[in-house]
């Protein structure tokens, strides 16, 4: 009994994470054409925008880009997850939710652009290579790559996040009514 309850727990994770992977890779594209529209329309994404204090690290123009991008794609991924993935939008508020979701999201675009700094500066250890990514094409572009991997390393925080906090209304036996209220 407790072996198939949880061989039955184990499934619907594995589908909810299924789930919010389809919806995950439909906010990469949403984020990755805001990107590139980003990059084609405004300034050279390696210039300095606010110089930091310590050190030759400063906020960037791809990290603009990059964190515009985020807000576009989690607007996107948090109603597509709201209303297929965790089927939340009977149980409580939009806001009561998107709110969490924001919040999550930010600290794993956070955690982000730290890692897009580290790909993008020449003088990190983890630099994706000028040479191999040189921007000469879209598929040599360095900051689409480094978008990429920082989208495929945050992800997997981001979902345990959400589906603990953000859409913990759909769960246990006290879920909340449409008015927010308890059920």
């Amino acid at each position: 009994m407790i072996a198939e309850g949880l061989q039955d727990r184990v499934r619907r994770n594995l589908r909810l994470f299924g789930r919010f992977g389809v919806v995950g890779a439909s906010g990469v594209v949403v984020n990755l054409v805001t990107l590139v529209l980003l990059k084609r329309l405004g300034p050279a994404p390696d210039l300095a925008v606010v110089g930091l204090p310590v050190g030759d690290y400063h906020v960037r123009w791809y990290h603009v880009f990059s964190t515009v991008a985020f807000l576009v794609a989690n607007l996107w991924n948090f109603q597509l997850n709201r209303s297929w993935t965790f089927h939340s939008a009977k149980h409580a508020r939009w806001w009561a939710e998107y709110l969490p979701f924001l919040m999550v999201g930010l600290l794993a675009q956070m955690v982000g652009l730290v890692l897009l700094t580290l790909l993008m500066h020449p003088g990190s250890a983890i630099a994706l290579s000028p040479e191999v990514f040189d921007d000469s094409t879209g598929f040599r572009t360095r900051l689409y790559w480094a978008q990429l991997v920082v989208i495929a390393l945050v992800t997997p925080l981001s979902f345990v996040l959400n589906k603990l906090w953000t859409f913990a209304a759909v769960r246990g036996p006290h879920r909340a009514q449409p008015d927010g209220g308890p059920g």
